[in-house]
């Protein structure tokens, strides 16, 4: 069966076109710009439509930890806030999905409950080498890895010779190793401030833990020729090494999040640890060279590491930084809060969409993230004027706390496809659960 939709806002190679677009089966196999629409078309007036977005940061939590968030929570949260693919990372599930044991008990929890698509990470820790190379053929996407503590203890950090046992395995493969980038050290001095302040935790957490973090990664990147992704980068100090590293020519790439481009150190209330990250959001200073790097490529795309827990693990009670659990839950928000804050400094939709969309889909590997013929047909319609107050319990995500609760954001998702499935109609979900996990089908372009 055929679908096809009119709009005078189609979002066609960098351009906002009056266009048709069309798809049967899960493909899209019209684009035509056109002044007026043909009949049976779907009627979008001044809605403007433009590819799904895929965020490949995402910690569903489900198999062993669904109370902190699950994937049919997840999935629909991802679905109102424009996302048509996910990637899940390998914690905080239990088991956490670093083994061919773990990543078939995280497949077989998915089944039936997924909105959208979902990729999957799988974990580096030490002495699990072995498992790399058979994960990547059970279709994992790529593997993360964190220097420092991950906040759990079944996924240890690693050091530099676990590292380079597994990189020239992934480099083989042709998966991506992303990495959590502090390395931390000793601190220059004792922090004064009480621990409901926030800068107990931004002084805990420095920028230099990232920028010595991004350094080692350079030189493993051109050691081993595994391709490198610096996952959550907050420190615009780190940006100078990327962008020699990427002059260079190494396989190297880097994300943000909207709570680094939006949020500043100067306004989190005090005790309000719904704010808490890591690594931290920092000042404005800071946040203003970040959209510098963003802008001009430095940085490569968005994404939101939605990291939801338990309300009581974020020690609302008490107010105390360093005890609160560090995560920003963010997903249903990411488009409207990086389109709000991109729009305000001049960046158009174009420019949103290739952070949003096209950047993660290179990523992962699969799609092109680009509304044009053999595309899947995943679609958002957007009224991009459209403002709303974020009410946390008004959210899909599996509880309410989140740091953007009462903030005015602009840009509301109307209507998401799936693959050619309506998954949202009119900003309400439909009953419909067409999400498939989604297995990596090609090499990192070289």
């Amino acid at each position: 069966m055929s679908h096809t939709l009119f709009s005078h806002r189609v979002l066609i190679d960098g351009r906002l076109v009056r266009a048709r677009v069309g798809w049967s089966g899960d493909r899209i196999d019209l684009v035509a710009p056109a002044e007026a629409p043909c009949k049976g078309d779907v009627l979008l007036g001044d809605l403007l439509v433009t590819p799904g977005v895929v965020d490949t940061h995402v910690h569903v939590n489900e198999p062993g930890r669904s109370e902190w968030e699950g994937w049919q929570t997840a999935t629909a949260a991802a679905a109102l806030g424009g996302v048509t693919v996910l990637a899940d990372m390998p914690l905080n599930s239990d088991p956490v999905t670093t083994s061919r044991d773990a990543l078939g008990a995280k497949l077989a929890s998915m089944q039936g409950q997924l909105r959208v698509d979902c990729a999957l990470w799988g974990g580096v820790v030490p002495g699990n080498v072995a498992e790399l190379a058979p994960m990547v053929r059970d279709g994992v996407s790529g593997f993360k890895c964190f220097l420092c503590h991950s906040g759990i203890d079944d996924f240890p950090r690693v050091e530099r010779a676990d590292l380079l046992r597994a990189m020239p395995v992934l480099r083989d493969a042709g998966v991506p190793l992303l990495v959590h980038a502090e390395l931390e050290s000793e601190l220059a001095e004792a922090v004064q401030a009480p621990d409901d302040e926030y800068a107990s935790w931004l002084h805990a957490r420095p920028p230099e833990f990232e920028d010595a973090a991004v350094a080692m990664m350079v030189e493993l990147c051109r050691q081993t020729g595994c391709p490198v992704h610096i996952v959550h980068l907050s420190s615009a100090g780190a940006v100078d090494l990327l962008r020699a590293a990427k002059a260079e020519g190494l396989p190297i790439s880097a994300e943000t999040c909207p709570h680094y481009l939006c949020l500043r150190a100067e306004d989190v209330p005090r005790g309000d640890t719904t704010w808490k990250c890591a690594p931290p959001i920092r000042p404005n200073a800071n946040r203003e060279l970040l959209w510098k790097a963003l802008d001009e490529g430095v940085i490569d795309f968005v994404v939101t590491d939605h990291s939801p827990c338990i309300p009581g693990l974020k020690r609302l009670d008490t107010g105390s930084f360093p005890d609160a659990w560090g995560g920003i839950a963010s997903l249903q928000l990411g488009l409207a809060s990086v389109s709000t804050e991109a729009r305000r400094r001049g960046h158009g939709w174009a420019r949103i969409s290739a952070w949003m969309s096209q950047g993660p889909a290179r990523l992962l590997g699969h799609g092109s993230g680009r509304i044009e013929v053999g595309a899947r047909a995943d679609l958002i319609a957007v009224a991009p004027d459209a403002g709303f107050v974020v009410d946390g319990t008004a959210l899909a995500h599996r509880h309410p706390l989140t740091p953007y609760d009462g903030m005015a954001l602009t840009g509301q998702v109307k209507h998401t496809w799936l693959r050619g499935h309506q998954i949202v109609e009119d900003s309400q979900l439909v009953d419909v659960f067409a999400g498939q996990p989604l297995p990596r089908t090609s090499g990192l372009p070289r």
